[in-house]
């Protein structure tokens, strides 16, 4: 009775231990989610991903609905890029506003009705001073009308797969029924930076359009960032009553690229600080281990009917892996799958993928092009090569 009595009081006083060991461990877990969703003093939703994998590395409310207000600009400027990357727009091209882009409020570059200017000259308005107007112009020469180009807008925001997002218009305007969510900004801002050509613009801080005329007007980047913020090239502002202060960010440092978004922030400043705070998060968080660099060959591939027979096939982006500061993934393993090749082959044309696995999973993934122009083999040179075939016994 004796040795029962000593074993109960041994349990009664081991207990508290345990139970004070199982809180102090939640605690620990506890504080570290409190300290991650505590990172940001304003804005009603964030999100930082890694702009090459699309991985998140932070999120607040990311799927939740708001109005995006000028970051709605990020759309359009991915259809203009692709547009122009496309050859159905060249950058010296002069472009026409009509009395409806001139009517256009807010941002604006003051456009006349049948003023013409360059494609380059608008889209800078677009990129650094958010034009409205300028907008619209690029909106009527893609798709005829802002209405078409809205539905061209959301065509791609379903391509994409983003559920959250609805446009109305081409600009940003509060309006019914027009909103998008920080996850899907930020997706739509990692395939839009795959455009490179438009770092060109995005880092512009000032600049003036219709520099030669009595009409001169000063562009200054509504992103304060690209000036304040080390890395920072990128992205597009936005602000409206309905949207509060809203931000889509990039940065770059090394061969880590990442992207943030804070809508409806209360002020542009805290906006700002707190967007700088986010990407410092990620940047002292987080590498990039690059094991393919961006255009390295991969391949020296023979095509018998091609003119220039052996062809080099090398890599479209980078291929690499995000991993946690001061660390390296070893054994990593690369896939390569090609696509029936078929002659002509533009310079540039996807022909392949090559991703990196690990215990086979893969980890990332980029597409194979090739570097120069592959044409057909005339027959004189085809017979040519079968006769030296025939020669040199390699039949």
């Amino acid at each position: 009775m004796k040795k029962i009595c000593l074993f109960l009081i041994a349990m009664f006083l081991f207990l508290p231990v345990c139970f004070a060991i199982d809180k102090s461990t939640t605690t620990i877990k506890d504080d570290a989610k409190e300290s991650e969703s505590g990172l940001l003093s304003d804005g009603k939703s964030a999100i930082l991903i890694d702009a090459t994998t699309g991985k998140v590395l932070y999120e607040k409310n990311v799927h939740e609905r708001f109005a995006p207000a000028s970051m709605t600009k990020i759309m359009s400027m991915l259809l203009i890029m692709e547009s122009i990357e496309e050859g159905n727009l060249k950058w010296d091209e002069k472009l026409v506003a009509s009395e409806y882009a001139s009517s256009m409020g807010g941002s604006q570059i003051f456009l006349q009705p049948n003023e013409k200017m360059s494609v380059k000259d608008l889209f800078k308005a677009v990129a650094i001073g958010s034009a409205n107007d300028a907008t619209i112009v690029f909106a009527e020469r893609i798709a005829g009308t802002e209405k078409n180009f809205v539905n061209k807008m959301n065509k791609k925001a379903q391509q994409l797969g983003l559920k959250d997002t609805n446009f109305k218009n081409a600009v940003g305007l509060d309006e019914a029924n027009h909103y998008s969510s920080a996850y899907d900004m930020a997706i739509m801002a990692k395939n839009l930076v795959k455009h490179e050509e438009i770092f060109k613009y995005t880092t512009i801080y000032e600049d003036y359009l219709r520099q030669d005329s009595d009409n001169k007007f000063w562009l200054v980047n509504t992103n304060k960032l690209i000036k304040t913020y080390e890395g920072a090239d990128g992205l597009k502002t936005g602000y409206t009553k309905e949207a509060g202060y809203c931000l889509t960010a990039t940065a770059k440092k090394g061969d880590l690229r990442l992207i943030g978004v804070i809508m409806g922030a209360k002020e542009s400043n805290s906006r700002n600080s707190n967007m700088a705070t986010l990407l410092d998060y990620g940047f002292n968080s987080y590498d990039m281990q690059t094991e393919i660099k961006k255009g390295s060959i991969v391949l020296n591939k023979k095509i018998n009917k091609a003119k220039n027979k052996k062809i080099n096939i090398i890599t479209k982006d980078n291929l690499s892996v995000l991993v946690k500061k001061g660390t390296k993934i070893k054994g990593l393993k690369y896939d390569i799958k090609l696509d029936n090749i078929k002659l002509p082959i533009k310079k540039g044309e996807t022909i392949g993928t090559i991703s990196l696995k690990s215990k086979g999973k893969t980890l990332s993934k980029t597409n194979l092009i090739v570097n120069e122009e592959v044409k057909k083999a005339n027959i004189f040179t085809l017979y040519y090569r079968l006769f030296n075939n025939i020669i040199s016994g390699n039949m």
